[in-house]
């Protein structure tokens, strides 16, 4: 089947039937505590190092002070310990009150100071996955409202110590208890990555109207084996993934580990530019108090950035795996726009590629590239031979500009009921017919 057909359809489809809370209609960008802080508690001896309410003022100050916030990154996500081992006399999740003395409404209020959002960590089952107090069926309602009072600004929650069964109780549950409570709170789940990730355990189509994003996956470790793991997985599946993903429902293959000690320079730029591909959100777990400034501009890359928050919203997919170990992904983006990434799998030496955009099917014209992580532009012709080197596990990426006779085409069309006849030009005449 001619994909772009697929990926329409799909799309059309999907975005009939989405959450209806407005929110994320470009996919999350932030921090989040877990792959960098996981469960440390121990406040006495690590004071710096531990979840508590100093750890997320601090990234928070960094989020608002550093160049952050203004690009995009407004999530401070705490994530799962940050809770009393008991709830309160009336029934309630309570903060830990001498890791966070304020508690969570004073946290929030910080945030809301700065420009930012505060998420927080929940788990559909007894207990979470550190062994904190869970939200079983019958607690959904009243930590939906607690949440709520507390003003906080989206939930993840998790599925430890649950089953298939609750989980497809309590995930729609949890959804209509949050979105009753009046206050816009996004919605992260994790029951697809407890279900195996794919069809037929996993209803995307049900996750669309209940959650704005969703966890796919394993999670994500400070390696480098585990991003290859995701990043296969994810593109392995790409058509199944790809149709589900859209404005307000993203696919989410975890954090970014840039800044912390498993990668190198050319694998966080690989890391950065695959999750851009991925309109994956954006959501680092790093220590922003003592990041170096090589990892920092990857993080801070506003072409990346801006391919990522693409607000046509469709996820990019792998084109080609060579037998040279250099794969090359593509993504539709708005204007007739679009980006290409060029990535190698060797770990011997750079890697000079020859190709030409006409072989990627980009249709007859010259397009402006601008190289994403060098800065460099040039105009290539279609059908026009190039050479990249790309060195080991490392990538480059491209922002394409679609010819000057197809630019019109994004601005023609801007009611639902023609959407189908845009998405029809738009594939056919300004970015990859790619088949594959």
């Amino acid at each position: 089947m001619h994909w772009t057909g697929l990926v329409l359809a799909s799309w059309l489809l999907v975005v009939t039937v989405s959450l209806d809370n407005g929110l994320m209609r470009t996919p999350p960008m932030g921090w989040l505590a877990w792959e960098r802080f996981r469960c440390n508690v121990d406040c006495e001896h690590d004071p710096k190092n531990c979840i508590s309410e100093k750890l997320f003022t601090d990234m928070a100050d960094r989020l608002a002070e550093d160049g952050w916030r203004e690009l995009g990154y407004v999530y401070v996500n705490i994530d799962d310990c940050w809770s009393s081992m008991q709830r309160d006399q009336q029934g309630r999740l309570q903060a830990d009150p001498k890791r966070f003395p304020g508690g969570i409404r004073r946290l929030s209020r910080y945030m809301h100071d700065r420009g930012l959002k505060l998420g927080i960590y929940g788990d559909m089952g007894t207990h979470t996955c550190g062994g904190y107090p869970g939200t079983p069926l019958d607690k959904i309602e009243v930590d939906a409202q607690t949440f709520a009072e507390w003003e906080v600004d989206i939930l993840k929650l998790d599925g430890c110590y649950s089953n298939a069964t609750v989980q497809a109780q309590g995930y729609p549950r949890m959804s209509k208890a949050l979105n009753a409570t009046g206050r816009p709170i996004a919605y992260s789940c994790s029951w697809p990555a407890y279900q195996g990730g794919l069809p037929p355990k996993v209803d995307y189509s049900l996750l669309a109207k209940i959650c704005n994003l969703w966890r796919n996956y394993d999670d994500i470790q400070d390696s480098w084996t585990s991003v290859l793991n995701i990043v296969d997985w994810f593109f392995d599946n790409q058509d199944v993934l790809i149709a589900a993903a859209g404005p307000g429902r993203w696919n989410d293959p975890d954090m970014l580990i840039i800044g912390n000690f498993g990668l190198s320079l050319e694998q966080s730029r690989s890391q950065m530019a695959l999750w851009s591909i991925m309109a994956a959100p954006l959501y680092m777990s790093n220590d922003l108090r003592t990041i170096g400034s090589s990892a920092r501009s990857i993080l801070q890359n506003k072409m990346a950035i801006k391919i990522n928050q693409d607000p046509l919203g469709l996820q990019g997919r792998r084109i080609l795996k060579e037998k040279s170990n250099i794969q090359v992904f593509w993504r539709p983006l708005c204007n007739d726009t679009s980006a290409l990434v060029f990535f190698s799998r060797r770990d011997d030496m750079p890697y000079r590629y020859q190709t030409s955009l006409s072989k990627l099917n980009y249709t007859t014209g010259s397009y402006k590239i601008y190289d994403v992580f060098s800065g460099k532009t040039m105009i290539l012709k279609d059908s026009i031979s190039f050479v990249v080197s790309v060195n080991p596990s490392g990538v480059v990426m491209w922002y394409v500009s679609a010819p000057a006779k197809s630019r019109t085409l994004a601005r023609k069309f801007s009611s639902n009921d023609r959407l189908e006849g845009f998405f029809r030009g738009y594939f056919a005449n300004a970015v990859p017919q790619v088949f594959l």
